[in-house]
């Protein structure tokens, strides 16, 4: 993990999620989190939240929020923040946290970076542990045709060193960056969709729905200029929001938020059950709850 720690102690992901692309990815991750999280005060584990960007905005809506990273810097900004309750150093893999102890569980970035499918799956069955029962879980994913997108619209694949990268990324979805320019990224793997369900399916979630985060909106010719005018970016992320849910559109989006429940056997996973009908009434915008459900079974 030493070259993950690296990475994000020399690039704040928060300035990421500020400028260009990024603050369409913040924006659509906040949206898809207030539409199937309970109302506050509730209780959320945000694990890989970074410095806190997400916990810090949770909890100024009244939720009370914890977080946990594996990047001293992190958590050490992340201290000063009033709005989180707590930030400690920790591993996905491997939480401090009791059994059923959250109401909710954010893994906006340990699956990318965990390499190995035992490791992605030991994350989320943590994740499970400590969740209780049809509390969603939120898992962030890349596309495996991230770096594709990225590199034809920011010029990368004219670099000769970025095509080895890029190869390996559509062949295996291991993403490895040898190259010294960090816009390149670090260690990842990047998903394909039915990975990433057979994923939940052995980590024991009955059901997930998997939404496009930003969707085809980056592709917007005038980007910038069209987030600025409010008009023009209400009318972009109702275009993202009417395709969310297209398998078909899924690999255009660079990532994916996956929304993830259990419950115990004598309970129907379905959107009739309890907890779905409190966040169904909780929402309010967009959808109240994506099309297209896919229940699961255990691997």
């Amino acid at each position: 993990m030493s070259d993950i720690i690296s990475h994000y102690t020399e690039t704040p992901e928060d300035d990421r999620l500020r400028s260009g692309w990024g603050v369409l990815e913040l924006a659509r991750t906040q949206e898809l989190l207030r539409r199937y999280l309970p109302p506050p005060p509730r209780t959320i584990l945000d694990i890989g939240g970074g410095s806190g960007i997400y916990s810090a905005w949770l909890g100024s809506l009244g939720y009370r929020t914890h977080l946990i990273d594996i990047v001293p810097r992190h958590i050490e900004s992340a201290r000063h923040i009033g709005e989180i309750a707590s930030a400690e150093i920790g591993d996905a893999r491997g939480l401090s946290r009791a059994d059923r102890s959250a109401d909710a569980v954010l893994l906006l970035g340990p699956l990318y970076h965990l390499t190995e499918r035992s490791d992605r799956v030991r994350a989320l069955k943590e994740a499970r542990r400590v969740l209780r029962p049809g509390g969603p879980l939120f898992a962030a994913a890349i596309s495996r045709f991230g770096s594709l997108f990225d590199g034809l619209t920011r010029g990368f694949i004219d670099d000769p060193a970025f095509a080895p990268i890029l190869r390996r990324d559509l062949r295996q979805g291991q993403h490895r960056n040898p190259t010294e320019r960090p816009e390149y990224f670090t260690r990842a793997f990047f998903h394909r969709p039915e990975q990433l369900r057979a994923e939940f399916a052995e980590a024991g979630f009955s059901w997930v729905e998997l939404f496009a985060v930003e969707g085809p909106g980056y592709l917007a010719r005038d980007f910038e200029a069209r987030w600025a005018d409010l008009p023009r970016r209400k009318m972009l992320l109702d275009l993202v929001r009417q395709v969310e849910g297209e398998e078909i559109l899924l690999g255009v989006s660079p990532h994916w938020l996956a929304v993830g429940r259990f419950f115990p056997a004598r309970e129907v996973a379905t959107p009739s059950s309890a907890a779905e009908k409190a966040t169904a009434s909780h929402a309010n915008q967009g959808p109240k709850r994506a099309k297209g459900v896919r229940p699961l079974r255990k691997a």
